[in-house]
């Protein structure tokens, strides 16, 4: 993408209404006013409410949300040059149970109350394979821990990847660590049984994936 395109998605991002853009700062020193106030502040309702981490072109988000008309998704990347195709689309369709938020997912208890979401997915995220990369790994302990905090109480997990590394790496930390695996599947277009909103949508690279007979996996779990 031309640095010029980018510049130009980023200035659409700015007008669109379901993009959500804070500081840093004002995420870390507790000014941002939705944090605690998504479903009254931004959808208008009191339905669950659903994030997708690393959402990328927000492809699977917008898709989420037509899906599940009575849930509230927010895709969040750090890349916003990205998913304003999915903001874009979202407006251009009249989606209104989706929006975007821009910012790190290490920061996600700044921008998340305690126990105000009930649902999250992860979906193809970077597998960061090098040992010094584990940090940055979506499904580390660290993660988890911040993930727990802002799930309610019984809230799911989702993680659904090309790559085998993570879903054996994620599994076994999960087992390890006495979470509640509740669905592991490690090729859900070809075992019967896997959960309709794993295989009904798929992202542009997913489908590139698939022509190449790559395996998708999954993993539905409980953080304890």
């Amino acid at each position: 993408m031309g640095s010029k395109n980018k510049l130009k998605r980023f200035r659409e991002n700015e007008t669109f209404s379901n993009v959500y853009q804070p500081k840093r700062e004002d995420l870390v020193e507790g000014t941002f006013e939705l944090k605690g106030n998504w479903r009254s502040k931004v959808f208008k309702n009191n339905n669950p409410l659903v994030l997708e981490l690393g959402c990328g072109k927000g492809e699977y988000s917008v898709a989420l949300a037509q899906k599940y008309p009575d849930k509230n998704f927010v895709g969040i990347d750090i890349k916003g040059a990205r998913f304003w195709r999915g903001a874009k689309t979202a407006i251009d369709e009249n989606i209104p149970n989706v929006a975007f938020l821009r910012t790190q997912i290490e920061l996600i208890t700044f921008a998340f109350e305690a126990q105000e979401v009930d649902e999250i997915w992860i979906t193809f995220p970077d597998p960061q394979i090098k040992y010094k990369r584990t940090k940055h790994r979506l499904t580390n302990a660290d993660f988890l821990a911040k993930y727990k905090t802002v799930l309610k109480p019984g809230g799911v997990m989702n993680l659904k990847t090309d790559s085998e590394f993570m879903h054996g790496y994620t599994l076994g930390l999960l087992h390890g660590a006495g979470h509640n695996v509740l669905y592991a599947n490690n090729d859900v277009y070809n075992q019967e049984g896997s959960p309709d909103e794993v295989t009904a949508i798929q992202t542009f690279y997913e489908s590139q994936y698939l022509e190449h007979n790559k395996p998708i996996t999954y993993i539905r779990f409980q953080i304890n």
